[in-house]
């Protein structure tokens, strides 16, 4: 039985995956296997030498030491797409929102209220100071296109959008996705030269931190208007601060708001409403504590953010799976004490990712504790697991 650690409130579709599966599951639980979270900060968190592995319901991951968790041999797992479909119609939401000032006229008309007879007439009056630009026709960049990215530049198509896309790290699943109508940019400056409107749907990562800056919007055309379903940092607020305040930006809207974000004009920001949906999060949950139990009962991994991802379905006695550096002869080594015990290999796989790697090793004979040590004292090895 595994001893899961919940954090947050998880939905009951992530629970129900690993109950019915017989393991324990709670916010109360010891010396956990596995922890399945949302937006619990584990910077700082001591992690028992037991656990093998996190899975955060949702896509975002910044709020889990992945760096600390490889070198301890602990895989992280994310679920990527799960909250896809909820992101992209609050972007789509946003779009209009950054056209046309519906929240100002909102307010506007609540504040005459009392008018009576008066109140028609008020608004004819009155509402040309909220108009703005419709989307068809215009030019939108989508920066990231991911599984919500890739949902947001198929949607604006039809609403009339030519569509630019950028991500230099596209995957083959995402080109799957996206349509042939989509303009691929060869580089981000084809999205900031040619864009009336940015969204924005990059990881929050080392390399997009502040991605958005001074230089980036003196590239961008006069009144462009940027929505962010990323992270706030990928966005410098002092610059995109001054970019409203000259014009250069006409609409800022973000999920991520901040003290200096709230001060800066207009501004549309929204308390990370993006993935807030129950569809969302019962899949999210799901797909989540899918991945988390796979792992512990098999050795898959999938949707890692922090090692390598590597699927094997089962065979043989047993499964012996090592996470190691991605060292020279490390592969060799494993399958040569292997061999040195007269066991079979019934079947296999290694992965690599950067300075990491997987191996998963199918044998015709179940081995002991003493073998696994065996292994697991070997230079270069983070954690061996015997299945």
């Amino acid at each position: 039985m595994f001893k899961i650690k919940t954090m947050n409130t998880i939905s009951g579709h992530g629970i129900d995956v690993l109950e019915k599966r017989n393991c324990l599951v709670g916010a109360d639980v010891e010396q956990p296997d596995g922890m399945l979270i949302r937006s619990a900060d584990l910077h700082g968190y001591d992690f028992g030498p037991e656990l093998l592995a996190i899975a955060r319901a949702g896509a975002g991951y910044n709020n889990i030491p992945v760096s600390e968790c490889a070198e301890k041999g602990i895989v992280v797992f994310n679920s990527p797409g799960a909250n896809a479909e909820a992101v992209k119609e609050q972007e789509i939401c946003s779009l209009v929102m950054a056209s046309r000032d519906i929240i100002g006229s909102i307010e506007w008309v609540r504040s005459i209220a009392g008018r009576g007879d008066e109140i028609p007439a008020l608004v004819e009056k009155g509402k040309s100071s909220f108009a703005g630009p419709e989307l068809l026709g215009k030019t939108l960049g989508v920066v990231g296109l991911g599984a919500v990215g890739a949902l947001v530049a198929n949607t604006a198509l039809e609403l009339g959008m030519e569509v630019y896309g950028y991500d230099p790290f596209m995957s083959v699943d995402a080109a799957w996705r996206l349509s042939r109508e989509v303009i691929r940019a060869e580089n981000i400056d084809t999205v900031f030269e040619n864009c009336d409107y940015i969204s924005i749907n990059v990881p929050y990562t080392c390399e997009t931190h502040h991605m958005f800056d001074d230089a980036a919007f003196a590239r961008m055309k006069p009144g462009v208007r940027i929505v962010n379903e990323s992270r706030a940092e990928v966005v410098d607020d002092e610059a995109i601060t001054a970019a409203l305040d000259c014009g250069k930006v006409a609409k800022y809207v973000t999920d991520f708001p901040n003290e200096t974000i709230l001060k800066a004009p207009n501004v549309i920001a929204m308390p990370h409403l993006g993935a807030c949906t129950p569809e969302s999060e019962d899949r999210c949950a799901e797909m989540a504590a899918t991945e988390l139990y796979d792992y512990l009962a098999n050795g898959n991994i999938k949707n890692s953010v922090n090692l390598p991802d590597a699927t094997l379905s089962r065979m043989g006695v047993c499964r012996l799976c090592v996470l190691h550096r991605n060292v020279p002869r490390m592969l060799t080594r494993i399958l040569d004490y292997i061999s040195d015990l007269n066991i079979n290999v019934e079947h296999m796989i290694n992965k690599p990712r950067g300075e990491y790697a997987y191996t998963i090793v199918d044998l015709g004979e179940r081995i002991g504790e003493d073998t696994a040590a065996s292994i697991r004292s070997m230079s270069d090895v983070l954690r061996v697991r015997v299945i």
